[in-house]
């Protein structure tokens, strides 16, 4: 977030009504598609002029290259992903019994990188594994998402909630007061969205390239002057896991584009 868009947040903010409007009810709850102009859609309806697209081919790529010392492709143990793949991406961040805790589709990856390829784990927002990730999840794009379903993952759904309303920065702003008490609105000439994470990694014309949800949300961390959380840190795979279940019910669009 720039100057300017430091002092639209603080106009924004200084003239928003007393009583905030508090948590969005789920059947009100819309995709970040719906606040997008006309031209913006038909880049992300046409997989011919999607640029998201090209990272998904190129995961599919990825996908049959045998790698690492064990000379595996995701494809020996997964095979065709268009049916093994199906589905799960839209439960993702999903608990890892051996870890004891939630993982991303991203940190997936790289674990099975690891436990069945003996491979380097990708770095974050690397584009191998931004492809791998655009590829897999494209596989449920159309699927409902089922992310927090399960019990052993409601501490760490709350623990995001938590995040999500807690006020940061040297702005003091909270997630919950753009995308519950000001959706709709804008900032800086951008629509405010709900925050709804239903094509990541998605590709925004602002990056010109894809990027997945934690970076955005390190983006949001920055824009309100605020110390961002490393990439795989706890706290923002519980906030990953928070957005990803309140769209509980919501398409999987991967992969999205926006501004």
């Amino acid at each position: 977030m720039n100057f300017g868009r430091a002092i639209a947040v603080a106009v924004l903010f200084a003239t928003a009504p007393a009583l905030l409007a508090g948590e969005i009810a789920p059947e009100a709850r819309r995709s970040g598609y719906a606040f997008m102009g006309p031209d913006t859609r038909a880049i992300q309806d046409d997989d011919t002029s999607n640029p998201g697209m090209l990272f998904a081919l190129d995961g599919e790529a990825l996908w049959a290259k045998k790698v690492g010392s064990a000379q595996r492709a995701c494809a020996d143990c997964h095979g065709d992903a268009r049916s093994s793949m199906k589905g799960v991406a839209a439960r993702y961040p999903a608990f890892d019994k051996t870890l004891g805790r939630p993982v991303t589709l991203d940190q997936r990856i790289n674990l099975c990188r690891a436990d069945h390829q003996q491979a380097a784990p990708l770095p974050y927002e690397s584009r191998d594994l931004l492809a791998l990730s655009a590829f897999v999840a494209h596989q449920s794009r159309g699927v409902a998402i089922t992310a927090g379903d399960d019990p052993q993952l409601k501490p760490y759904v709350e623990q995001g909630r938590d995040l999500f309303m807690k006020r940061e920065g040297q702005l003091n702003l909270a997630c919950t007061n753009c995308h519950d008490d000001n959706f709709d609105k804008r900032l800086a000439g951008a629509p405010i969205t709900q925050a709804q994470p239903t094509g990541y990694p998605l590709y925004r014309l602002e990056w010109q390239t894809l990027g997945s949800l934690e970076r955005r949300l390190r983006s949001c961390m920055t824009g309100v002057r605020a110390q961002a959380y490393d990439y795989g840190a706890p706290e923002l795979v519980a906030l990953e896991l928070y957005l990803m279940s309140r769209a509980r019910g919501m398409p999987l669009e991967t992969p999205a584009v926006r501004p």
